[in-house]
């Protein structure tokens, strides 16, 4: 894998590059559309490349571990095949959804056990045993295993926490440097900086990962509560530290305007579900602000649901339309909301690419990051 930084805007810390894998390139900044089960939910593979325009989609560790199970997805020759998508693949460590377990996990020195959401039955993910898992799922990039604190979070635990993230990282850098990819491509392994809303403690973090010369960093433990100024200081502290010709991936980030204004401290990568659990639930994003599709107020408008939208799943349809189905419960409503969503999070970080590139992307930002969240 290679990152070639192409350009850093003069007026920000926003930058345009390009990521090269077995599976494809990626341009950067890039959203990763949440493929948890190896499906982005009701969205078929030809869609994500013609009119979402995904150049990347993320897997679950956790969740495809449990189904179908990595002894399915060897069989298959990777999750790649087994899901019928050709290009790249990024892969979380199932740490944040151990964190999420909270009723249901145990976390020690040796790694979390924890109970199934499925059945009950009892799992322990070590970081070794996550390198094996990430090797049998197939992803081009994977994630180090480590321990996502909540928020509000002690100083004395999120301390604790990073240092054992820290030792965590050095047993899956140990474990992969020691195994083979299983399919014939390179995997990378990107490391997580951690430290809560603690900034010596993100400091330490990041100066920790950065002392490994991985392919790419990740950031994570941000976007679990904490306010969104909160979520800009840490970011904007740990990307001065991690290196500036390496990808920096921000986990489970965030809204539109939370990409933005992440994008300008320099900031490569994200990837979140709320363009697809939103769109579940009726929530339109678009340029001009949100709408709740299934409002009174659309049941008579028979304007395209975004007429300047990039893909044309938005400009074939009416808000009434859309409406309607929701109101019916037809699944293709979700699906139609769905679509809308993540092709408008692609156009987005893509935009934001070639205002970098132009040399306009602090004005455009700041316009429009007070229409994103306006509800219409």
């Amino acid at each position: 894998m290679k990152f070639t930084l192409e350009q850093t805007d003069t007026q920000t810390s926003a930058r345009v590059g390009t990521l090269e894998t077995d599976h494809g390139n990626i341009e950067t900044p890039i959203f990763m559309p949440v493929g948890t089960v190896a499906t982005v939910k009701g969205v078929h593979q030809h869609e994500l490349k013609e009119d979402i325009k995904a150049q990347i989609i993320l897997g679950n560790t956790y969740h495809l571990y449990l189904r179908p199970g990595t002894d399915i997805l060897e069989k298959a020759g990777g999750l790649h095949k087994f899901n019928g998508w050709n290009k790249p693949i990024l892969t979380d460590s199932g740490g944040f959804q151990v964190f999420s377990l909270a009723h249901r996990r145990k976390i020690k020195e040796e790694g979390a056990t924890f109970a199934s959401h499925i059945d009950g039955s009892k799992h322990l993910f070590t970081p070794e045993g996550v390198m094996d898992i990430q090797r049998k799922i197939g992803a081009d990039i994977i994630m180090a295993f480590d321990e996502c604190t909540p928020y509000p979070c002690d100083y004395r635990y999120a301390k604790r926490s990073m240092k054992m993230t820290h030792r965590w990282l050095k047993r899956c850098w140990d474990r992969f440097a020691e195994t083979d990819p299983l399919y014939g491509y390179e995997q990378a392994l990107f490391p997580i900086v951690q430290g809560s809303v603690y900034k010596d403690l993100r400091k330490q973090s990041a100066e920790e990962i950065a002392s490994y010369d991985s392919l790419g960093n990740a950031i994570g433990g941000l976007s679990v509560g904490e306010p969104h100024e909160d979520m800009y200081e840490m970011t904007e502290l740990v990307c001065d530290i991690l290196p500036k010709e390496k990808p920096r991936y921000l986990m489970g980030v965030g809204t539109p305007a939370n990409i933005l204004e992440c994008i300008a401290l320099g900031i490569d990568m994200f990837d979140c579900v709320m363009p697809t659990r939103n769109a579940r639930h009726g929530h339109l994003f678009t340029k001009n602000g949100v709408i709740n599709i299934k409002n009174a107020k659309w049941k008579d408008d028979f304007s395209l649901i975004d007429a300047d939208a990039p893909n044309p799943t938005s400009r074939f349809y009416t808000k009434a339309y859309l409406r309607h189905l929701f109101a019916a419960k037809e699944l293709l409503g979700q699906q139609i909301a769905s679509i809308h969503n993540l092709a408008f999070y692609l156009w987005l970080v893509g935009e934001a690419r070639e205002q970098i590139k132009a040399g306009t992307f602090l004005a455009w930002k700041n316009d429009l990051v007070p229409k994103l969240s306006q509800r219409l």
